[in-house]
């Protein structure tokens, strides 16, 4: 079973999701955005199989930053552009395992997910 977790390492959802995993005894590649890096085509394949909107995390600091104009302008060709750009608004974490992908963390998401 192949599982990568990506997102950033300081994100309290990021440290529960881990920990979580960590304590189910399975085995992940963890995807630090910062160090790592994130592009066009990663963030194109996470809006494919998860849905722009859902990619966007419009709770964070960095999307409130946004001027309204950005706001109301995005859609699905502009979406991805600004989230590499911006990478803390990629919701996190995005879990793929064998070629499925999950957003967010719930440990009943993961335990259905796992079982």
């Amino acid at each position: 079973m192949t599982t990568i977790m990506y997102g950033i390492p300081n994100c309290d959802t990021i440290k529960k999701a881990r920990k979580w995993l960590e304590n189910a005894g399975i085995s992940f590649e963890f995807h630090d955005y910062r160090k790592q890096g994130i592009n066009q085509e990663m963030v194109s394949t996470f809006c494919q199989h998860l849905g722009w909107e859902a990619v966007l995390n419009k709770r964070g600091t960095t999307y409130r930053q946004l001027t309204q104009e950005q706001k109301d302008g995005l859609n699905a060709s502009n979406a991805v552009t600004l989230l590499v750009e911006n990478p803390a608004m990629i919701k996190r974490p995005i879990l793929v395992v064998n070629d499925q992908y999950f957003i967010g963390f719930k440990a009943e998401q993961y335990q259905e997910i796992f079982s």
